[in-house]
């Protein structure tokens, strides 16, 4: 899954730990959600387009979707 969270972050002065603390979780989770090492679970998902005002689909695509 590859996403646009650090542009989306990037946007608003957020550091990845200012994220992570809007969030409830860390900057090393951040770190890797924006590095594409960690797929979000689908609540943080949720919980990460509602943050940003956004559809899920809007912050996150899925690259084996056909």
């Amino acid at each position: 899954m590859s996403g646009r969270l650090r542009d989306l972050r990037q946007q608003r002065g957020w550091t990845q730990a200012e994220l992570g603390q809007r969030l409830g979780v860390s900057r090393q989770a951040v770190n890797a959600l924006e590095t594409g090492k960690h797929d979000p679970s689908l609540d943080l998902a949720f919980r990460i387009a509602a943050l940003f005002d956004l559809a899920v689909e809007a912050v996150f695509e899925n690259p084996h979707r056909g």
